[in-house]
């Protein structure tokens, strides 16, 4: 099946303390939830920008848009 790799992203000079912050409730809504996810993780660009990430499958991706309103997505291998 393919997977999608939702991705927040937060800038600022606490960009990365909220993504951290951001996983955590990503962690609680996916076991809520029942989804599948292989990872949640924060990817650090700069300290001025940090993503929050979550790999999920892609027959997931509609319901997670509508819930939790990612800011961009793409196909991962």
């Amino acid at each position: 099946m393919a997977k999608v790799k939702l991705i927040w992203d937060f800038r600022g000079p606490a960009a990365k303390r909220t993504a951290e912050h951001h996983c955590i409730h990503l962690n609680d809504f996916v076991k809520t939830e029942n989804i599948d996810s292989k990872s949640i993780t924060v990817e650090e660009f700069s300290e001025m920008h940090v993503c929050a990430t979550m790999i999920i499958n892609e027959n997931d991706v509609p319901f997670m848009r509508e819930k939790l309103k990612p800011h961009r997505g793409q196909r991962v291998n």
